[in-house]
């Protein structure tokens, strides 16, 4: 017999696994949760090819912004925010309020595509 509290924390690992292992689901230790299939078509939609050389996304060769090979992987975003699921959304969303001065200009994404464009990044790893 499980204790109360015991239970409470097995439903809740068992509800956060369940949010990831939903197909196109990307889920972080923060319960983030972003769709990556539509963040593929959303990264098409919004050009962000035009500037960045990004992996499986045919014509996005850009010689701008950094290339986002393995963007998942790194430590940090534009060298200085943490990398995580939600700062990529927020940088994503709006990054001169991320990071003001930065050269990636504002392109008025949404919340809900900043995020799944973040889960897309989150599988170039």
């Amino acid at each position: 017999m499980m204790r109360p509290t015991t239970r409470l924390l097995t439903a809740s690992l068992l509800a956060m696994s369940a949010a990831a292992c939903e197909p196109g689901k990307a889920a972080g230790p923060d319960n983030f949760v972003g769709d990556a299939r539509r963040g593929t078509d959303l990264v098409k939609q919004y050009q962000c090819g035009s500037c960045h050389d990004i992996p499986g996304i045919a014509g996005a060769d850009g010689n701008v912004g950094p290339p986002l090979h393995r963007i998942g992987t790194r430590t940090y975003i534009a060298g200085y925010i943490q990398n995580s699921p939600d700062n990529m959304a927020d940088w994503i969303e709006d990054p001169q309020r991320a990071l003001p001065g930065n050269a990636m200009p504002r392109m008025d994404i949404p919340q809900k595509d900043a995020r799944d464009i973040a889960a897309f990044l989150y599988t170039l790893k």
